[in-house]
């Protein structure tokens, strides 16, 4: 290790040298929801402090989330092209009726593991890119992963057969047309509004991220956990072609290499804090980041995901499927379809 302790404070210098050359910059940012662990453990922090501090000054940051701001999430994408925002962070799902894409990562029991969502996510990305640019007039610059999305339910659920006659709050349209063939109703909702849904018996059933779910305190007004994730709600940072193509050269690369680095970092921590999630909404010793709840976990057996996969091939990506351009299927027969080996039909 003493050997290669020059190198490292070397290659320091070298950063700190560099990050002072910048110039001056500054970034306006619409983060993503405001109680979810991905503001707090990583967009804020990143460009609140992080940015300021590796470089030195030269490139410093204000974030506010979204629904601080009298938002819901699903407008960032216009709000960008009309040059509102600058830089925007939402979760995709929110997107879906500007354009089906925006779902296309995230079916409902399209990936129910990490290295499976990961995949998919990298695979469709290009794609993903081309599409902001050429509709939205906006360069993709980050996409990750919330903890995995989850039911959480007010009263006895033992199985996903259970959410037949039940309400249950949905973020996106697939997850609504997954929930809907199970015989449930779907019903779409602002995260802010969960809370007193449940408490009021507006919904009987709410699904989340494991971690978001419990820093937003649901374990208050809910006490059964569903362990199999339904999707990973994925949250995209865009900024303004406009904005990126005035900003100088050299600050673009810094700008990309250190949203690379936090992509990769909330990547690598989505695992932890997924099982985080679980083990604070039951109130477990192991409980680190999050609150100690009450809840009982309901362990999801083979007949469960069984009965998820058959809902996603029979249900949610033939419907999905039908509202996106065929240019859309085509791309994500090639790259997601070949991840999860299944084809959707243009």
């Amino acid at each position: 290790m003493k050997k290669l302790l020059p190198m490292v404070v070397t290659s320091m210098l070298a950063i700190n040298a560099y990050a002072d050359e910048l110039p001056a910059t500054h970034l306006k940012v619409v983060g993503s929801v405001g109680t979810s662990a991905s503001y707090r453990d990583f967009e804020a922090p990143f460009f609140g402090e992080e940015l300021a501090e590796d470089s030195n000054g030269q490139v410093t940051a204000e974030i506010r989330p979204f629904n601080e701001m009298g938002l819901k999430g699903g407008e960032i994408l216009r709000l960008v092209k009309q040059g509102v925002i600058e830089y925007g962070a939402t979760i995709m799902a929110y997107m879906s009726s500007d354009d089906p894409v925006n779902e296309a990562i995230d079916l409902a029991g399209l990936t129910t593991d990490y290295d499976s969502a990961r995949a998919v996510t990298d695979g469709f990305k290009p794609y993903l890119s081309k599409v902001y640019d050429d509709k939205f007039d906006a360069k993709l610059l980050g996409l990750w992963p919330n903890p995995a999305q989850v039911l959480y339910c007010k009263g006895d659920i033992q199985d996903l057969a259970d959410l037949k006659g039940k309400k249950v709050r949905t973020s996106s349209r697939t997850q609504a047309e997954f929930v809907d063939a199970l015989g449930g109703t779907g019903v779409t909702m602002a995260f802010g509004e969960v809370v007193p849904a449940l408490q009021n018996g507006v919904v009987d059933c709410a699904i989340t991220a494991t971690l978001s779910g419990n820093l937003a305190k649901w374990y208050e007004v809910s006490d059964h956990i569903v362990e199999l994730p339904i999707a990973w709600n994925q949250i995209v940072l865009v900024v303004s072609n406009k904005t990126w193509n005035n900003t100088a050269p050299e600050t673009q690369a810094y700008i990309e290499n250190k949203v690379a680095a936090l992509e990769s970092r909330i990547w690598n921590e989505v695992k932890y804090q997924t099982e985080q999630g679980y083990e604070c909404n039951q109130g477990l010793d192991s409980c680190e980041i999050g609150y100690k709840g009450a809840m009982t976990l309901v362990k999801a057996d083979d007949e469960d995901r069984a009965l998820l996969h058959e809902t996603l091939l029979a249900e949610v990506v033939p419907k999905w499927a039908e509202r996106c351009t065929a240019e859309c299927v085509e791309a994500w027969n090639d790259t997601v379809g070949q991840v999860v080996d299944v084809k959707a039909a243009p």
